[in-house]
């Protein structure tokens, strides 16, 4: 088969160099390093013409609660192999894929460069991530590029129950919904793997839960994966998007930017002019946190480990203190460090009536949910993704989410920035099925820059921007190709 350049070059991706990767006659080498994952952020958009349907057929408010696993389900085609909450929502799913595919310009680009030469053709690439509108769009370019799909969520709280419906009604075997069940969360993914007619060779994995649950249980398909998107530490080929400068400037600091507002206004109704703020941690989702609370009046202290981050969230005219100086005196703390228990029982214990407590950060490790499962505290649903963790004395304080993401569960991202994510993983995916034998070893790579600027330029288009182009004299003054990369492989 052919290989697809997604830079829009032959010789890119055929070249088998060991852990390189050939663009535009430069090799560009990976740097190779163990990464931390992390997370990302994605939700829905309902257009206003479709607000009072959807609101009536399916919202949170009106599905019931039972556990779709023992109900048997199936498309308008007869397909059955999938779990999800209401197969009958499927049309209002589909409204909002459509939305947020005119929101996702660069995988729409894909879909006409390389639909017709099917890239991943013979693919079966098995996911773990959010089930959402962006999220559908793609896995729906990914079949369109060839591939075969089935999927499950990498998050209890953040299923669009009819974007899942959507994706089922389309053929692709989904196995999610809107607040399972710990239990649940392990069913689906087991099922989604145990098909026993079909077995994945791609994986494309969102905090890394299918990628050990895998390896743990089906070593023998684990051996014969390709490669893996997302993951790290692995006995396979592995890219790391997350680490991407792509994912990094644009995912965590724009998007946390904007959708840190929104899940906290949708579920508090909090008032920020004046509020006092603690953000722990001030990397890049944490610059957007600050950002965005600190324009809309609130005073911003900020927690660091880093001194480099620490320094930069100083002359940003953020204070820096620790969280156990301020914790009597806040109104509310977000934490974004993707490390755990950094919200402990001896701060909360601490807290003043009424504060409100959530995490932007990869997963509900970084607040330390075991200290509050005890018999002395009350736990008090008070909204969807809301709850009252109530001291003896009566104090109590605001825990969103039950600590997970608070975007991804309880508000909306927007669909363009998450195009930026989606794309990469997408151009990952053909990149790995695609290249020849030997060139990626058992190790974790990361992605050249550049595919992060080709990814960048197939966004610019929205903005009507046009870049200035180097003469071939700038270009060897700089030591570069006039066409790029432009940074170094090391830059972040």
């Amino acid at each position: 088969m052919d290989k697809w350049d997604s830079c829009g070059s032959s010789p890119a991706f055929t070249q088998p160099q060991r852990m390189q990767i050939q663009f535009n006659d430069q090799k560009h080498e990976f740097n190779k390093r163990p990464a931390n994952t992390g997370r990302r952020s994605l939700s829905r958009s309902i257009s206003r013409s479709s607000t009072d349907s959807y609101s009536s057929a399916c919202s949170e408010s009106s599905e019931d609660e039972s556990s779709p696993r023992d109900k048997l389900q199936a498309t308008s085609k007869g397909l059955s192999d999938f779990c999800i909450k209401n197969i009958q929502h499927a049309e209002f799913g589909r409204r909002e894929i459509t939305i947020a595919e005119q929101e996702m310009p660069a995988l729409m680009i894909l879909r006409k460069r390389a639909g017709g030469e099917k890239p991943l053709a013979g693919a079966k690439v098995m996911g773990c991530t959010h089930i959402t509108p962006q999220t559908a769009v793609l896995m729906e370019t990914l079949s369109r590029l060839g591939a075969q799909c089935r999927w499950a969520a990498c998050n209890i709280f953040s299923t669009q129950n009819a974007v899942a419906a959507a994706l089922a009604e389309g053929g692709i075997s989904v196995f999610a919904w809107k607040g399972e069940s710990e239990d649940d969360f392990w069913w689906c993914i087991d099922r989604c793997v145990g098909a026993e007619s079909w077995q994945p060779n791609m994986i494309l994995d969102d905090g890394g839960d299918l990628t050990h649950w895998i390896q743990k249980k089906y070593t023998s398909i684990f051996k014969k994966l390709k490669g893996i998107v997302e993951e790290s530490r692995l006995c396979v080929p592995a890219m790391n998007v997350n680490d991407s400068v792509t994912k990094q400037k644009f995912d965590n600091l724009y998007c946390c930017k904007e959708s840190v507002l929104d899940g906290l206004k949708r579920t508090t109704d909090v008032m920020f002019g004046g509020k006092q703020v603690v953000v722990c941690g001030y990397g890049e989702v944490g610059k957007g946190c600050c950002a965005a609370l600190k324009a809309l009046g609130t005073v911003v202290n900020v927690t660091e480990a880093d001194p480099i981050c620490a320094l930069q969230a100083c002359m940003d005219g953020f204070r820096v203190i620790k969280l156990g100086e301020v914790v009597r005196q806040v109104d509310m703390v977000i934490t974004c460090t993707g490390n755990k228990n950094v919200v402990g029982r001896e701060h909360m214990d601490r807290m003043k009536n009424g504060c409100i407590v959530c995490n932007m950060g990869h997963s509900n490790t970084e607040i330390d949910l075991v200290s509050l499962r005890t018999a002395e505290l009350r736990w008090e649903r008070v909204r969807p993704q809301v709850d009252h963790v109530i001291w003896p004395d009566g104090r109590r304080i605001v825990l969103l989410a039950e600590g997970r993401l608070l975007n991804l569960s309880c508000s909306t991202v927007p669909s363009f920035v998450l195009s930026i994510t989606a794309t990469t993983q997408a151009l990952a995916l053909i990149e790995l099925y695609s290249a020849p034998e030997g060139r990626y070893k058992q190790d974790v790579y990361l992605l050249p820059k550049k595919m992060d600027e080709y990814v960048a330029s197939l966004h610019l288009p929205t903005f009507d921007a046009h870049l200035t182009e180097l003469t071939d004299e700038q270009g060897k003054y700089l030591g570069i190709s006039k066409h790029g990369p432009y940074k170094p492989n090391y830059y972040r």
